[in-house]
């Protein structure tokens, strides 16, 4: 079994199973709010990860393009996960970021580049992931938001 960790409390894992790989949840996930997040609170529904930054000039590009993919999705089986790969030292500042940037979707902090970055090979950021609603990898190099062929992929999922 394959484990990600997004912060030291939460941890996801990754297995194989007659679909493909899964992941499944180990923990939970606490939100800039202190809400905790669970990944098995979106069964059923795609889930698209962003893997992104608050110094990361690309990433910024594609906020505007993001908020609107998210428009467009909303009332649908779709959830987006913004993980960011910001310091410890920088968490205020992220936190601060998400308030003035107003970042919808589920955002979660990794601290810096954690294993999700490991074992995902991600070597730059942005970088975005989706996943099928039964958990398995679709697309571990998706396009960015700006690329309409990421929406198409999500409608795709969602028709399945």
């Amino acid at each position: 079994m394959k484990k990600i960790t997004f912060v030291a409390l939460a941890a996801l894992a990754l297995s194989s199973c007659n679909s493909g790989p899964q992941f499944k949840v180990n923990g939970v996930v606490s939100d800039a709010n202190g809400k905790m997040h669970s990944l098995s609170d979106y069964k059923g529904k795609v889930v698209v990860v962003d893997v992104w930054a608050t110094w990361c000039g690309p990433c910024r590009a594609e906020l505007p393009h993001l908020k609107k993919l998210e428009k467009a999705m909303e009332g649908k089986d779709v959830v987006f996960i913004g993980v960011s790969v910001d310091e410890k030292k920088n968490y205020e500042k992220w936190k601060k970021f998400l308030v003035e940037e107003q970042l919808p979707g589920v955002q979660l902090f990794a601290d810096g580049w954690s294993k999700i970055t490991k074992d995902y090979k991600i070597t730059g950021i942005p970088r975005f992931m989706v996943f099928a609603k039964d958990g398995s990898i679709v697309e571990s190099h998706a396009p960015r938001p700006s690329d309409p062929s990421l929406q198409d992929m999500i409608e795709s999922e969602l028709r399945k």
